[in-house]
């Protein structure tokens, strides 16, 4: 059976509570975790870019970066 759109809508807006919940976190706690998660790629993602044009340049940035992400995740699971 398909849901209304009023269903929809109110199964969109739970997921604003639901999903943080989850992760044991309020929307705006896991909206600032996210935040911090997307910057951080960013970041190591420039350096990435930055070494692949000037290699002595940001050497292991990126990789320390991204290992730093992935223990914050295990972390919080």
């Amino acid at each position: 059976m398909a849901l209304t759109k009023s269903e929809k809508s109110g199964s969109f807006l739970r997921g604003f509570i639901d999903h943080p919940a989850s992760v044991n976190e309020t929307y705006l706690q896991h909206a600032r975790f996210a935040a911090g998660f997307a910057i951080t790629l960013f970041a190591a993602g420039t350096a990435a870019l930055i070494h692949a044009i000037i290699p002595p340049l940001f050497e292991t940035t990126a990789s320390k970066l991204i290992k730093n992400l992935y223990a914050k995740m295990q972390a919080r699971h």
